[in-house]
């Protein structure tokens, strides 16, 4: 596979760690994406409206779709994942962001990588570091790891926190 590709999941709906895990699954034997690294699960307080807070991993896999079909396999498989579109920033049962796709930056209407939010938010930031701390930000030209240490005072509302997966979650 010739591309290098980092996706943020997300869950705040019923077993949030069900959720991920069989999004995961479905990637994988899909035969579309093979998954390289996977981040611990973290919870992750919630952006926007009042919810329950979230799980949130980043993955490093390798994939031979072009951006807007990759785009299109994740969206198309968070409706099968029961994804119902709701309020800007609402509760979901998974969200997939394509994070970085190789060193590509693009901008249209579909899409926008890396995505535009990833310097902004811990959930995305803490295990990206975890996984590929060096990875460069192709128009912030710095690490994860530097982008990290930067925003861990201006965002340190966002609480993030490591866990361990067991029966209750």
């Amino acid at each position: 596979m010739k591309y290098t590709i980092y996706l943020g999941l997300g869950s705040n709906i019923g077993n949030r760690a069900e959720n991920i895990f069989t999004a995961l699954s479905f990637m994988q034997s899909s035969l579309l994406i093979r998954i390289i690294k996977v981040s611990s699960l973290y919870e992750t307080s919630p952006i926007g409206p009042k919810q329950k807070p979230f799980y949130n991993i980043a993955i490093k896999a390798k994939t031979n779709l072009n951006p807007c079909d990759l785009l299109f396999f994740l969206k198309r498989l968070e409706q099968i994942l029961g994804r119902k579109k709701t309020i800007k920033w609402g509760p979901r049962i998974i969200d997939i962001d394509i994070l970085f796709f190789n060193k590509k930056v693009l901008n249209n209407y579909l899409l926008s990588i890396p995505h535009k939010d990833v310097q902004n938010r811990l959930f995305v930031l803490v295990p990206l570091n975890e996984i590929e701390k060096n990875l460069l930000h192709p128009t912030l030209n710095k690490t994860i790891q530097l982008i990290l240490k930067e925003k861990l005072l201006t965002l340190k509302k966002q609480k993030v926190k490591i866990i361990k997966i067991n029966s209750d979650n």
